[in-house]
């Protein structure tokens, strides 16, 4: 599929620099693009490599200034991009399956309108299941689970009894929602697996990533707001509470009772101990240890985590050790000379008590 400079200007709406005529026959970002296809550019730093590069032409910001390319001049580079890439790869469009007979469907489950259930899904007993959900191949829902409107339950996610997800929640494939707790008391020498009366509850416009894991609470519900995106392979522990619009990123680990505000961001590998408090906006630094309470709106960094700015400072502080050793030896050569100088001044010196 190939098109012109002017129609894709037409498309995305934006401001159209250099030959209208010039064709385009595909779009890649600036690493990759080859001959022939359109690329982007959203920082003026951007610009050298954009001339170098092999692209027809770009999508750039009014910041960014290349006179060797065509260009399409926007407000958001991405997202016109986005539309670019749809017009040269359209997406799948997804047509309704209804319910499959090679479904498993509890006949006690209510599914309301619109909701299309996949081959060798499972529905457990009292399932209630809000319309235009998407139930994919292989996801299991256990007995007594709700879910809201627009759901969408990938393949092979597994959501325990009693899970509770808002509407227009995302649930990738391979995700786990209401585990037990890893929570033990000893008895007579052995480990005896804790109450597990709790479970999940999923806020609306949550999206939750492959193979995450969110456990149920002991008691209670663990608790996920409106709004939170949690990336691929995070481990929520038993008992947390995370405020809406909070940013999980890949590998975080959470362990239990943990709460934050609204506008967390922790990123990847982030890992946080069990009963702290993370504040409103605060945002915690990749592979950070948090230890303890986070004020709103802090920056965190570290292992353990202090605020960012004496983290960097420390670091700074070891980056120059080797150099501050040097200086350090030295000094002390200086000092030893100068000691034996004054063992041998006083030497040379008569004594006063025997004259």
């Amino acid at each position: 599929m190939s098109t012109t400079l002017a129609d894709l200007a037409k498309l995305v709406n934006g401001r159209l620099v250099g030959e209208p005529t010039t064709v385009i026959t595909g779009a890649a970002t600036l690493d990759v693009v080859e001959p022939g296809q359109i690329t982007l550019a959203d920082h003026s730093d951007r610009a050298s490599k954009l001339a170098e590069s092999a692209a027809a032409a770009a999508i750039v910001s009014e910041q960014v200034v290349c006179e060797q390319k065509p260009a399409i001049v926007v407000d958001d580079v991405h997202e016109a991009f986005a539309q670019v890439v749809g017009h040269f790869r359209p997406t799948f469009v997804r047509q309704s399956v209804g319910i499959s007979s090679d479904a498993v469907i509890s006949p006690t489950a209510q599914l309301a309108e619109n909701v299309d259930v996949h081959p060798l899904a499972v529905i457990g007993e009292g399932v209630v299941i809000g319309s235009g959900s998407t139930i994919h191949a292989g996801a299991k829902i256990l007995p007594g689970c709700v879910l809201g409107c627009n759901v969408e339950i990938f393949p092979n996610a597994v959501l325990y009894e009693n899970t509770r997800v808002g509407d227009r929640s995302l649930i990738h494939a391979g995700a786990v929602l209401g585990a037990y707790g890893f929570g033990y008391r000893q008895i007579e020498g052995r480990h005896e697996l804790s109450a597990q009366l709790g479970n999940v509850e999923i806020g609306c416009d949550v999206e939750i990533g492959a193979c995450t894991t969110i456990d149920r609470g002991t008691y209670g519900p663990t608790i996920i707001g409106d709004g939170t995106k949690i990336d691929d392979l995070v481990q929520i522990a038993h008992n947390c509470r995370f405020g809406k619009h909070n940013l999980i990123c890949g590998q975080v680990g959470v362990a239990g009772t943990t709460t934050t505000g609204d506008y967390v961001v922790m990123a990847g590998q982030v890992g946080v101990r069990d009963h702290v408090h993370i504040g409103t906006s605060a945002v915690i630094c990749s592979k950070s240890g948090i230890s303890n309470d986070v004020p709103e709106g802090e920056v965190m960094l570290g292992q353990p985590a202090i605020p960012v700015r004496r983290q960097k400072l420390q670091f700074a502080a070891a980056a120059r050790l080797p150099e501050m050793r040097k200086q350090f030896r030295a000094m002390q050569r200086q000092i030893e000379a100068m000691q034996k100088q004054l063992d041998e001044n006083s030497k040379d010196q008569p004594d006063e008590q025997a004259a």
